[in-house]
């Protein structure tokens, strides 16, 4: 179980990012949807240089 939320956090953590901006959404508050929409994506985008970045 360990080796796998090591493998597989940043897209967990992408995935509630993503329900956290669609629950914002869904309650009216469009502005703050909007913010927190491109956290997914940067958090993903930030794992993979990362873990390119690594040398083991």
């Amino acid at each position: 179980m360990k080796k796998f939320f090591l493998k597989w956090y940043p897209v967990i953590l992408a995935f509630i990012c993503l329900l956290y901006s669609v629950s914002l959404g869904l309650l009216g508050m469009t502005e703050e949807a909007r913010y927190s929409a491109h956290w997914p994506a940067t958090i993903l985008l930030f794992a993979i240089a990362i873990r390119q970045r690594r040398t083991t």
